[in-house]
């Protein structure tokens, strides 16, 4: 019996730039297997981040709206289990859904959030109501505390089969965690810091791991996604995987053959902060902090690096790249092996980019330059898997009702993302959009913000403007003439008309982005 509608195998991973990757026209780390993706399918060249930060993006990934309006605004809050989810429209269209790897769709760590408030001064509601209390701690390391794995319930954010990965590095928690425990009984030893093995790196955040390759959570996630494509292969129902590596993101230890798979010196720095012809006061803030040796307050925290440590991040950052994409060719081979390839949609992207050098500045933060923002986007479909590339602007919300519509199901009331199938097709299609809202929330005050930065960005297929919350600096890249977004043009008079015209134009999109729900069903 024939499956009614096409497999999806949706494939993201965490903090990748959308240039680096071989068919993106990297020149030193090697993708072969994402690249066949390519090869076989519909590159998009400018898909940008609803927000350039993990679980904001993840939540518009998953709903299709803006962090505004699904309201995880920042890492540490929990998208709110009643929102509705692509996945929850598959699950209810017979499809057979599973997440497989990182979620974090809830704070996956037990720190004590930072206090915006004086908690004195509130009353005994939080301020979210949740329709059950205790769901919005699903990610917690508590949950995974016993041997036994911990059981989500049905359905979570529209996921049957749930299987986590929660954290990054080689000291990730969540099922894996569970499982390292049973399978490795020298497991502490393996993740202890102390144990490092030998290595002459000195850049922050490179740690060499004895974690085995094949105990590495990105092994891990590769095995769960293979053994449930093959749990899927007599199944008549069509199934959604949601497959998510940690990897790229920081601390830089790639495990086994793949931390010295690549050489420092093989990488070019193209942007080193003198490259910037106006560093804005955040720029120069990070860069005094660097001078006068000031450590960044977390590990999260932008800073500044040398040559050198860029150079060496970018090495082994290609080696976590490159087994993510080992990993992503054994599960394309799975389908393949189990005959399931030719009815499955396969999608890669990334939650958001990495600074890594930009400017010399490393990992992420409230400046949305291109590198944040601008994510891999591929779209191969066994309807048609001819080689293409489209251009045209296509934003993170976009992706819930595309996969949707080629699902053959309807959409939510509320969704604020386009349907994009035609471009992912192929077929002579207008652009969807001509202009896209990239939002940033921070929930501290850091890179060089006296309070927590509160940032809007216009890209246009021309111009990127950003307004800074309070701030009296913004940003204005002509993109045609500055690519690289090396000249802020925001306070120059011969592009005050330009400057107007994007305001106005940030203003309209932002008023257009009002929540619309809950349906209206009277006049008055």
């Amino acid at each position: 019996m024939s499956k009614p509608a096409p497999n999806f195998l949706f494939i993201i991973t965490d903090q990748q730039r959308f240039d680096w990757l071989g068919c993106n026209g990297h020149p030193v780390v090697k993708t072969p297997h994402i690249d066949a993706l390519a090869a076989n399918g519909t590159n998009f060249t400018r898909c940008h981040v609803a927000s350039p930060v993990c679980m904001p993006n993840r939540a518009s990934l998953m709903t299709g709206r803006y962090p505004s309006v699904h309201g995880l605004r920042y890492n540490g809050n929990a998208l709110t289990p009643d929102a509705v989810t692509f996945a929850d429209v598959l699950q209810q269209g017979g499809y057979q859904t599973a997440t497989i790897g990182k979620s974090h769709l809830q704070p996956f760590s037990d720190v004590k959030p930072f206090s915006r408030v004086d908690e004195d001064s509130l009353g005994p509601l939080d301020e979210a109501r949740f329709s059950d209390q205790t769901m919005h701690r699903q990610e917690e390391p508590a949950r995974f505390a016993a041997d036994e794995p911990a059981a989500f319930p049905d359905g979570y954010y529209g996921f049957q089969h749930v299987d986590l990965v929660t954290g990054h590095g080689d000291r990730p928690g969540g099922h894996y965690r569970q499982w390292l425990r049973q399978n490795y009984p020298n497991w502490e030893a393996l993740i202890d810091r102390d144990n490092e093995l030998p290595h002459n790196y000195s850049a922050p955040q490179t740690f060499r791991t004895p974690v085995p390759e094949e105990a590495y959570a990105t092994s891990y996630i590769r095995d769960r996604a293979i053994d449930y494509i093959g749990a899927q292969q007599s199944n008549t129902a069509p199934f959604f995987a949601f497959v998510s590596f940690p990897d790229p993101h920081h601390p830089f230890n790639p495990p086994g053959k793949y931390w010295d798979m690549y050489d420092p010196d093989d990488f070019e720095v193209p942007l080193e902060y003198d490259a910037h012809h106006n560093p804005t006061p955040p720029m120069q803030s990070v860069r005094a902090d660097q001078l006068d040796g000031i450590a960044p307050k977390t590990p999260q925290t932008v800073y500044m690096a040398n040559k050198r440590h860029i150079q060496e991040s970018m090495a082994l950052t290609a080696g976590m790249i490159t087994m993510v994409d080992d990993a992503v060719g054994a599960i394309v081979q799975q389908l393949k092996d189990t005959g399931q390839y030719d009815n499955t949609v396969i999608v890669f992207t990334s939650d958001h980019g990495d600074y890594l050098g930009d400017f010399s500045m490393m990992l992420k933060g409230a400046l949305p330059f291109d590198g944040i923002t601008h994510v891999p986007f591929i779209w191969s479909d066994p309807a048609d898997r001819a080689p293409r590339q489209t251009n045209h602007l296509v934003s993170t919300i976009d992706l819930a009702p595309t996969i949707i519509a080629r699902a053959g199901l309807k959409p939510y009331w509320g969704i604020q993302g386009h349907d994009i199938s035609a471009l992912a097709m192929g077929g002579d299609a207008a652009p969807v959009r001509t202009r896209h809202i990239v939002e940033y929330h921070d929930g501290l005050p850091r890179f060089g913000f006296a309070k927590p930065a509160c940032v809007r960005a216009l890209i246009t297929d021309d111009y990127r403007l950003t307004l800074y919350k309070g701030e009296p600096f913004g940003d204005l890249y002509d993109l045609n003439a500055d690519p690289q977004e090396t000249h802020n043009r925001f306070d120059d008079p011969a592009y005050a008309d330009i400057r107007a015209g994007l305001v106005q134009e940030l203003a309209d999109e932002m008023m257009a982005m009002m929540d619309p729900s809950p349906r209206s069903h009277r006049l008055a």
